[in-house]
């Protein structure tokens, strides 16, 4: 017996699509499901300006499958030397959807981010006089923090007071980890969204770690505790506008992740849609899952729904997905759940 269901074509609001020989390897797995995705600019170096962001996505449009209906969605790197006028004009222009800020050291390329939040004041000012949201990757670097609670401890340090400090302020946090991030979303108005991963959605920090260390399940934010998958899941199936699906989808090169000192990031591009529906199977949601992976986004960054249609369908066979996708430099390996997914793409 065959089930499917129709949904409007999802976006993805938080991408890695890195460059050059990785860019053109992993964009086609997004390109097929995806209408839009908002593309990190962690590169190195970092997208830091409008031109920038412009030569950036010219390549990412170049490297397109023939016939793919995709459009990248730029964002700027905020550093602590950015020009407000710099962001408003790339705004103004269409170029930008978005601007990133990474507290330096966070995460994979984060080393020019932000350490001293005074300094990026004009630029937060000037985003939230012209609507333009800012992305956040909410964790602090402080040595003295546990891994597991730095999402928590930047709610209270940095995002709460820069949300004060700066009324109007659209802001995204991304890939939240944590029951204390869902709570405070839904605590807060509608100038705060939040987006959660597929792979955030199925593993907790034993998946990580128990029976030995599996390094493709290793990602910043780090998977927590089973208490705080199990709320993460609980926002994504409600329906709540404020929260909608943000991948994170990031590829590394197998020898990356299987090194001494492995890159974090899980590769999800390939099978998000059929892994979000089983999720939402699971908890009784598959009428939710379009409002999360479809509609919540496109509201929050004031877009138009995609006109275009994505079918899903259930057998009774396993769905069998790629274990790797190949590059010219070598394979990316594609995230597995760990258990098998009756979920498919149709066509």
């Amino acid at each position: 017996m065959t089930q499917s269901l129709t949904i409007a074509r999802p976006d993805d609001w938080h991408l890695h699509l890195r460059d050059g020989a990785m860019l053109a390897a992993v964009l086609p797995e997004t390109a097929r499901d995806f209408g839009r995705a908002i593309i990190m600019p962690n590169l190195v170096p970092p997208v830091v300006t409008g031109n920038q962001a412009a030569a950036y996505r010219d390549r990412i449009l170049a490297a397109l499958p023939e016939g793919a209906d995709f459009a990248p969605l730029m964002t700027l790197y905020l550093t602590e030397d950015t020009d407000p006028e710099d962001v408003a004009a790339a705004h103004a222009s269409g170029l930008i959807t978005a601007v990133k800020l990474y507290p330096a050291g966070a995460t994979t390329n984060s080393a020019s981010g932000v350490s001293n939040f005074e300094n990026v004041r004009a630029v937060l000012e000037k985003m939230a006089e012209i609507g333009l949201p800012l992305c956040t990757h909410g964790e602090v670097t402080d040595h003295d923090i546990d891994i597991f609670d730095r999402e928590a401890v930047f709610i209270d340090r940095v995002l709460d007071p820069i949300r004060r400090a700066t009324p109007g302020l659209r802001v995204v946090m991304e890939h939240i980890t944590t029951a204390n991030a869902a709570d405070y979303v839904r605590s807060q108005d509608q100038n705060l969204g939040a987006t959660i991963t597929t792979h955030h959605l199925i593993i907790n920090r034993n998946h990580i770690l128990v029976g030995g260390i599996k390094p493709h399940y290793y990602c910043l934010p780090v998977a927590k505790r089973e208490e705080h998958r199990v709320a993460l899941r609980a926002a994504a199936t409600s329906g709540d506008a404020r929260f909608f699906l943000g991948t994170d989808s990031a590829p590394h090169l197998d020898g990356d992740k299987l090194a001494a000192c492995g890159c974090a990031g899980c590769f999800t591009a390939t099978n998000t849609m059929p892994l979000l529906a089983h999720v939402f199977e699971e908890d009784g949601a598959l009428d939710k899952l379009e409002a999360f992976a479809s509609l919540n986004g496109p509201a929050f960054y004031r877009l138009p729904v995609n006109a275009a249609k994505l079918t899903l369908q259930k057998s009774d066979a396993a769905t069998q997905f790629p274990e790797r996708i190949d590059t010219e430099n070598g394979p990316v390996t594609v995230f597995d759940p760990g258990y098998s997914i009756h979920w498919s793409v149709a066509g």
